[in-house]
Parts: C-alpha cells; structure tokens; sequence
C-alpha cells in the first residue's frame, strides 16, 4: 500500500521542450512570459531535489533555452555534470551544452569536469570525443588545458578527420590559455596542410596563424610552409565546381579567407615569402568574381594582403583600385571598409588613391543614420578626403567640404572644422581665399569649432593688412540680425572695433563697398551687448570694440561714454570691470586713449600645442638682444622642463622664441618655450623670457613669408617614404613628407597619432626640438583625444626648414592621459629618409 501511495504522490511527467516553446510564444505580455517561466522553474528545481534521472536531461534541455531568454540557470549547474558522468550520448550531449553555456573558469564546478572530459577524450566513441573536446576549446581554464594538453596533441594525429579539426580548434584555444604549451603541439603540424578534407584544412590554417601570432619563432619556422599555402590557394580558385565547398559559385571561401590572413602573417617584413606570393595574389585578385559579398570578402582579405606585405607596385596600385570598386557598391559596410582601408594606405601609395578622389568625395553625401556615426562611410570619406587635399586640389575639395560642413549631421561638424582650418592653414592659395573660407565655416559651424580657432582668425586678419576693408565689411554683412554662430560674432566684433573707420569710409577694393554711418555701427554693437544669444565673452569683445571706435569715430563720442557708463554697474562681473576701467580711462585718462587705442600691429606667427598658446620658430638667434632681457617675475617650472632637458641633451638645441609676449600661465606648451630659452647656444649667461611688458625683439625671416600668394607645396608625397617616429604601448606616430614649391630648403612634416590600445588618450600633446642649424615651427594638433582601436588619428604639421641641407634629426616629447594615469615618454628620431632633407 505504501509503494503504490508513493508512486501516487510522484510529480506528472514533466512538458517537452517543443511543448514549453509553444505555451512561452503564447504570452501576449513579458508578465505573462515570466509568470510562465517561474512556474516551469519551480518544477524543474522539484524534480532536481527528487534526484530524478529520468526526466533529467529534458529539464537540464528547457532550462537552457530559458537561460537563452535571459532568464537565470545557475541551479542546474550541477545536474549537467550529472548528465556528463552518464553513459548515455543524449544525455551527455545536453550535459556538455550546459556546461559550456552555465558554466566558466571563474566558477570552482567546472574543475569538477576535469576526471570527465579525460575520460571522454579516450572513448571508444568519437562523436563522445568531439563533446569534450568541444566543451575543453570552449570553457577550459588554464588548469584544465596543462591537465588535458596531452590527451588533445594525441587527437590531433589521429588518422581521424572528425577528430582532427576538432582537435585543432581545441589545440588554438590550449595555446590562448597556455601559451608556454605551444611547442607541444609543433610535432603533430607537419602534416597538418597535407591533409584533403576542408575541415581538417580550416582548422589547421587557424591554428598555425595563432601560433605564428604569438611566437616570433614559430613564425620564422613556418615561413618554409608559404610554397604548401600558395598551392593550396591556386588549386582552391582553379578548381571545378564543388558542391560540398561551393558558396555562390566561389570554392569554400572561408579556407581563402583563412589562407589569405596566415599569408599577410608570413609575408610581413619577409622579401621571400613575399615574393613566393606575389603571382598568387594577383590571381585571386582578377579571378575573383565580385558580383556576390563572399567575393567582395575574399577580395578585401586580398587588399590586406597586398598592402601589409612587401608586395610589387603594380600589385598594390591593383589593390588599391579594387577598393575603388568597393566605393561604388551600394552595400554601405563595403563602402565603410574600402574607405578605412584607404585611410591606412592614402600615405604611402598617395597617387594611386588620388584617383578615385572624385568617388571618395561624392561618398561625403552618404549620411546613414542607421549605422553607429562613429562608424558611418561619411565619417571615413571625410577623414579620406582631408588626407587627400594638397596645393593643386585644395580649392575644389575644400568646396566639397564646406558643402558636407553645412548638411552633415552635427556629430561632424566640429572634426570637419577643425580638418578644414588645418587644410586652408597648410594650402591656401591665398590669404582672402583663406579669410574667406575661415568665415565660411564660422557662419556654418560656429558653434562646433574650437576655442582656438577665433584667435587663430584674428591673427589671420591682422597680418593682411590689404585686406582689412574687405574683411570687415563682410564680417559686417555676416551678422547683420543673426547671432547665433558666437565665434563669427566675436570675430566680427574684435574686426568692427579695430577697423571700424575703414568700414564707413567705405574703402573696400575686393567688392562694391556699403554705406554704413557711425550710429549703424554702434547699433549692431549694442545689439550684440543685449542679444540673449551673446554669452560673456561675446559681450566683452562688443564692450572693447565700442570702446575702441571712441578713437575711430568722431560723431558718436558722447553717445560711447554713455553705453560704457550703463555697463559700470552689470552684474556681469567681467563686464563690468572692462566698463570701470573704461570710464576711468574716458575721466582719468583722456590724453592716452588715443594711444591705448591704437590699431593692432602686425602679429607674429603663434600657435597652439595642447591647450596653451606658444611659439614653436626654432632658429638661429643674435644672442645680444637675448641677453638684455629683464629676469622673469615669477618663479620657472622645474621638474618637466628638466625632464625635457634629458630630451633635448647638449648644447646644440634651437630654443624656440617667444614672438608674441603672453601672459598666460604656462602649461606643457609654456615649460617648453622655458625650458628652451634657457639653453646657452653661446657660452654666454642664460637669458630668461621677456615678460608681457618688453619689446619685442628682432627676428629671422619667417620659414615661408612671401610665398603665400600661390601653392606652398608639390603633390609629391609618393617621392618621399613615410616612417614610424614612436611605436609604443599601442600608440603609434607616423610622419609623412612633402617638399616646398618655392623653396627646396622646407621640409613639411604631417605627424598621424594613432591609439590600438581599448580607450581614448586624452591631453595628447605632442612636443619637438631640432638641433640650432635648422629651424622648426610646430602648427595646431586637430585635436587632443586619439581615439581607441584605431578608429582616428590626431594629425599635426610640422614646418622645418634646413637651408644647409644637414640630415635631419629631432628629440620628441610625448604626454597624454590614458587608463586614468599621466603618461610621459622621451625618443629620438634619426631615420628621415634622405629625400627628406636632401
């Protein structure tokens, strides 16, 4: 009676798989879903208590397609090691699923697998043997792989192709975990490419290209196996119709692939290897059919090929129209791929890239906000397209960018200002082209560019004095009822106060010139001074210019005391400061306002390095006027500038000269201008920087002043050879070279900074020093955060001129924030190509 009530007591059979799939697709509501789901757990977890064999490996079944639901599993752990340590294949099959989706090495059960999966890799049945070596190159901790390396190298000499390829794949996942466990497994390679079955093939291919990765050894000793690869590769694209291997008409592309990526692995570095693959990449190159993506990938794995080894030029031009092809495909992930590519190889195969300029260009329009923008075919086309511009084609591609500028979304806007100030610096053809262009991306992005970029503006236009009328009539013109661009606003501002007379007067040359009277003037200022757009800086820029029109103006004297007396009493601090001293100064000190007052000088050439302004001209100075500099008044920085001393070492370093006094604190740029003013070129007792207040002091020529009325630089970065300045703890430093037009002596030197490593450095600042007989000017970084994986690259200019024609050489100083330390290295660089400075 007492059996047959227990028998009565037991739970029902519980659901299939297939049923609780329907009932959970039923749920019209994630409630009801969870309802459903925590019902079935609670009867799962019962019949685990009750020790229930039979119906074990269907429960262990639903809770993994649950946990497939994101629903928790963790309980049912132990009942797969259960179904591991049973005889029957279904159940151990389901045991070894839940073992490699609930189970990993940061869990102590899994080493509780170890005894289970060495019997496996033994038994007499190999689909058995395929399950633990699938589960071991899965989930295996290190302990696992040193315990069961053995019992994998065995199967992996196996006669057997099921085994074998599985064996493989189980060794790759060894090796990550064990890397000292390599050599283990060299024996059992030699006869892995013999092999006639694909999978055994596959699997092989993947775990030499592991073991080349890792070991600068294994890759010398497998580099004899090139010829076996390239025969492999020719039979596979010269082969008849497969079925087994077939995929779109194209013979089992997944071995190509693979193939392919362990060739550009050998080849690397090697002329050999390179040239033993050379003929078979242009095959696959021009045999490939490209009408279906499986082609377009082989193809691609072929570029890559073609471009890391030493491959031929014409094998490399072949590439780089290949990706050409890609930029005309609609598929836009094929389009984002060619246009990466073509960002790394723009530097060295310059011309070839050249001309597919027009379809980089029209990829500009290709706005898809489907994709990540960080990743989007229009962001690479313009980092392309910016790579791309020199002297002869700086107008109309600047015209294709400032279209993008003004229709692209605003994620752009603020790296495609800052490419185009860089581009219109380097190339301009002429300075109102220049100021032109400038205005252009202040009144269609003014918000997104930097802070530098009004200053930068201000000194452009102060230095062309033929230009003063016509600029500040446009300016003028620009912000006449709009506000909102605050940059442009401020440009306009500094330029009405400081040129106010040539805008009434109107002289302007360059177009009909405006009738503008004093008091319209004065109101677009006053209207700047109340507009709620104007933020406090813009508003000192209209209080100082109102000001200075008080010595430009004649009639509206009165009418200026007035605005600047209401502004006596803002509750803007600094606005009101500017208005007291202005009033004292109307009160006070009539007799010097007209010299206070006075127009701008024509400014030197200044900079930016990092956040801080200073000058990088490294020349020959007179050392008499250095020593008749008053001392600093305050205390020099000490531990970076001596850091940069070890740098620079010696006395044959060019300081680099202040030619704008500034009263800014120093930063890492302003410990350089220290450190290299107080280098004695002459024997002589150091001279410390002027302070704000001491004149100017003579200097030499400017590298390029006079040649700024036609191209500056020859298209000739092909002639010239790219090298790696700094390699290290994943950021890299490419410079690239072009030679001056009009004088052979200057050398243009683009830096690329570049980051591999999984986060962003940010406060890059990139500093330089050349030895005295050279001078050398440092232009502005297009930004101060190298991008992670890759993904983008800071890109500065650096002019130097060498009229001696000596080799070049340069210290350089790096510092940057990564991983949330303070990074700071010092290198020298001594490999210029000589057509560099020759």
């Amino acid at each position: 009676t007492s059996l047959m009530s227990f028998h009565i007591q037991r739970m029902p059979a519980p659901i299939r798989l297939r049923e609780l799939i329907r009932t959970i697709r039923t749920a019209r509501t994630q409630a009801e879903e969870r309802e459903m789901i925590q019902k079935e757990c609670a009867a799962i977890r019962s019949s685990f208590r009750e020790e229930d064999n039979t119906y074990r490996c269907r429960n262990v079944a639903k809770l993994l397609y649950m946990h497939m639901l994101g629903y928790p599993a963790h309980f049912g752990q132990l009942e797969c090691l259960k179904l591991i340590a049973s005889q029957k294949f279904t159940d151990k099959r389901i045991g070894y699923l839940g073992a490699m989706l609930l189970l990993d090495e940061r869990q102590d059960v899994h080493l509780l697998m170890t005894n289970c999966i060495k019997n496996d890799l033994n038994h007499s049945t190999q689909y058995v043997q395929g399950l633990a070596l699938c589960t071991l190159g899965c989930m295996g901790s290190s302990e696992m792989c040193r315990d069961l390396a053995g019992e994998v190298e065995k199967l992996l000499k196996t006669s057997n192709s099921y085994l074998r390829k599985k064996a493989a794949l189980c060794a790759v996942h060894v090796i990550r975990k064990v890397p000292e466990l390599m050599e283990m497994f060299l024996p059992a390679t030699k006869n892995l490419l013999n092999e006639k079955n694909h999978g055994v093939l596959h699997t092989s291919v993947v775990l030499l290209t592991e073991m080349c990765e890792r070991s600068p050894d294994m890759l010398a000793h497998f580099r004899k196996l090139v010829p076996q690869l390239v025969r492999i590769l020719k039979n596979l694209i010269m082969s008849g119709y497969s079925p087994e291997h077939d995929v779109s008409g194209i013979s089992d592309p997944f071995l190509q692939v693979r193939i392919l990526r362990l060739l550009r692995i050998l080849g690397r570095n090697d002329d050999d290897s390179s040239e033993a693959m050379n003929d078979i990449l242009a095959q696959v190159a021009t045999n490939t059919e490209t009408s279906k993506n499986v082609g377009n990938a082989i193809l691609y794995e072929t570029v890559l090929t073609i471009m890391d080894i030493k491959s031929e030029s014409g094998l490399r031009v072949l590439a780089i129209n290949i990706l050409g092809r890609f930029l005309l495909n609609n598929d836009k992930n094929i389009r984002y791929v060619a246009l990466t590519s073509l960002l790394k190889t723009v530097q060295t195969d310059h011309n070839a890239v050249q001309r597919h300029r027009s379809t980089i260009v029209d990829c500009l329009k290709d706005l898809d906000v489907s994709i990540k923008r960080n990743f989007s075919p229009a962001r690479r086309a313009m980092e392309l397209s910016f790579a791309l511009v020199n002297g002869n084609n700086i107008r109309g591609m600047m015209k294709e960018l400032l279209y993008f500028l003004d229709s692209c979304e605003p994620e752009f806007k603020a790296d495609c200002a800052s490419g185009i100030f860089l581009a219109a610096e380097k190339y301009a053809p002429s300075k109102r082209w220049h100021i032109d262009t400038i205005m252009r991306v202040l009144t269609t992005a003014g918000s997104y560019v930097r802070d530098d970029a009004v200053p930068n503006l201000i000194q452009l236009i102060t230095n062309s004095v033929e230009m003063h009328a016509y600029t500040v009539q446009r300016l003028y013109k620009a912000i006449l009822g709009d506000y909102s661009q605050q940059p442009l606003v401020q440009v306009a501002a500094w330029c009405i106060g400081e040129y106010g007379d040539l805008l009434i007067s109107g002289q302007c040359e360059e177009e009909e010139p405006i009738q503008v009277t004093e008091d319209e003037v004065l109101d677009i200022l006053e209207s700047v001074l109340i507009s709620n757009m104007s933020v406090s800086v813009t508003r000192g820029y209209a209080l100082t210019a109102i000001m200075k029109l008080s010595t430009r103006f004649t009639c509206t004297v009165n009418r200026i005391k007035k605005v600047v007396s209401i502004y006596g009493s803002s509750i803007d601090v600094e606005l009101q400061q500017r208005a007291v001293e202005y009033n004292a100064l109307f009160k006070k000190y009539d007799h010097m306002r007209s010299a206070l007052l006075e127009r701008m000088p024509v400014m030197e050439k200044v900079t930016t390095n990092g956040p801080t302004e200073i000058v990088q001209t490294n020349g020959e100075t007179e050392p008499a006027p250095l020593e008749t500099k008053p001392p600093p008044s305050g205390p020099q920085p000490t531990s970076q500038a001596n850091d940069l001393l070890d740098l620079l070492g010696g006395n044959d370093i060019t300081p680099v000269i202040p030619t704008v006094p500034t009263s800014k604190p120093a930063s890492a740029g302003g410990e350089l201008l220290d450190l290299l003013g107080d280098i004695n070129l002459t024997g002589a007792p150091t001279a410390a920087p002027a302070p704000a207040s001491a004149p100017q002091i003579s200097q030499p020529p400017f590298l390029l002043d006079g040649l700024s009325s036609q191209p500056l630089f020859n298209d000739i970065t092909t002639g010239i050879p790219s090298i790696t300045a700094y390699s290290k703890n994943g950021l890299k430093i490419e410079f690239t070279f072009e030679r001056s037009n009009t004088n052979p002596s200057v050398t243009v030197i683009t830096i690329q900074a570049s980051n591999s490593t999984e986060l962003d450095m940010t406060d890059f600042v990139f500093q330089a020093a050349v030895p005295k007989t050279f001078q050398l000017q440092l232009l502005s970084p297009s930004s101060s955060v190298v991008p992670a994986f890759n993904t983008g690259t800071i890109t500065q200019v650096i002019k130097v001129l060498n009229p001696q024609k000596q080799q070049l050489r340069m210290r350089i100083k790096l510092t940057y924030n990564h991983k949330g330390s303070a990074m700071q290295d010092l290198a020298e660089v001594n490999n210029f190509p000589p057509q560099s400075w020759q």
